[in-house]
């Protein structure tokens, strides 16, 4: 039996309409309309596509978009002052600096240098303590997207046993952190980890984020299993055709999995609509407003 497909995109629209009606909300309740600003240095193609993105969707939520682009030969100094600017701006709620940054900048001190109330990225450290000691933080998009995606299949996550392939800061440890969040039993499994497919095996929820090219196979699934593929891979096809991938090979694994996300359109869309909702986190707790 083939699994359930888990529709990235139709659940980021969801998610998107949420974050509209949010704005609506804020704009009567206390004439705040949220606003994103995105620093985008050089003009690396992928990256000016994906600031568009944002600045798009940003816009068709209601909220205000602010976009910073600076020459790749920007000073990091210069950097920093434009991130401080944007940290005083009461008009701005959400900060992000888009990745890559040219070989000259230091990313990590320009990424500490965000408010960490304005950090929509969920990368500062002051949000990853937050997220681990259980406060009300800023968290990485695709993550939040990630866990978004599973809820949809497994409402209650309690006592699900949950393993994350990858240990990065900016999916695999937070994922984890996340998951603990819904009392999930968490195993977060890596490069190192002993006979990594009898681990998989044992997964209710398997997330797979290692960025290696259909890397889990069918018999790492656990029949019935919920699949979570954030890798997003090119790779060449034999007929010489580029071609995107998860890190998990989707055809094989979907004829055990009870649910699994495909690549493109599953975690993907997620990721700017976590960013809106970020964005509109960041205000509420920039205004003291609860949920």
């Amino acid at each position: 039996m083939a699994a359930q497909v888990i529709d990235g995109k139709a659940i980021a629209a969801e998610v998107r309409a949420e974050v509209a009606r949010d704005v609506k909300a804020l704009q009567k309740s206390h004439d705040l309309t949220p606003g994103l600003a995105v620093v985008l240095v050089g003009e690396d193609p992928a990256s000016q596509v994906y600031v568009r993105n944002k600045a798009a969707q940003t816009v068709e939520t209601g909220m205000q978009s602010f976009e910073y682009k600076l020459p790749a030969d920007t000073s990091e100094y210069d950097i920093l002052a434009l991130v401080q600017r944007l940290n005083a701006n009461k008009n701005v709620n959400g900060i992000l600096v888009q990745l890559p940054l040219p070989k000259h900048v230091n990313a990590e001190k320009v990424l500490n240098s965000i408010d960490p109330d304005k950090d929509v990225d969920g990368f500062h450290p002051t949000n990853v303590g937050r997220l681990w000691i259980g406060e009300r933080a800023l968290v990485p998009c695709t993550p939040t997207g990630s866990a978004i995606l599973a809820k949809k299949v497994i409402p209650d996550l309690r006592g699900v046993n949950a393993v994350v392939i990858g240990r990065s800061n900016i999916v695999g440890k937070p994922m984890a952190a996340l998951l603990l969040r819904e009392s999930c039993t968490v195993t977060v499994a890596h490069s190192k980890t002993k006979d990594l497919p009898a681990v998989c095996r044992g997964a209710d929820l398997l997330v797979a984020a290692v960025g290696i090219p259909e890397m889990v196979k069918r018999d790492w699934i656990k029949p019935g299993a919920v699949v979570i593929d954030v890798g997003i891979n090119r790779i060449t096809t034999p007929e010489g055709k580029n071609k995107l991938v998860g890190d998990v090979a989707y055809a094989e694994c979907a004829e055990v999995a009870g649910a699994i996300t495909p690549v493109p359109g599953g975690v993907g869309p997620m990721t700017i609509a976590c960013l809106l909702q970020n964005t509109i986190t960041a205000a509420k707790i920039q205004y003291n407003i609860k949920d």
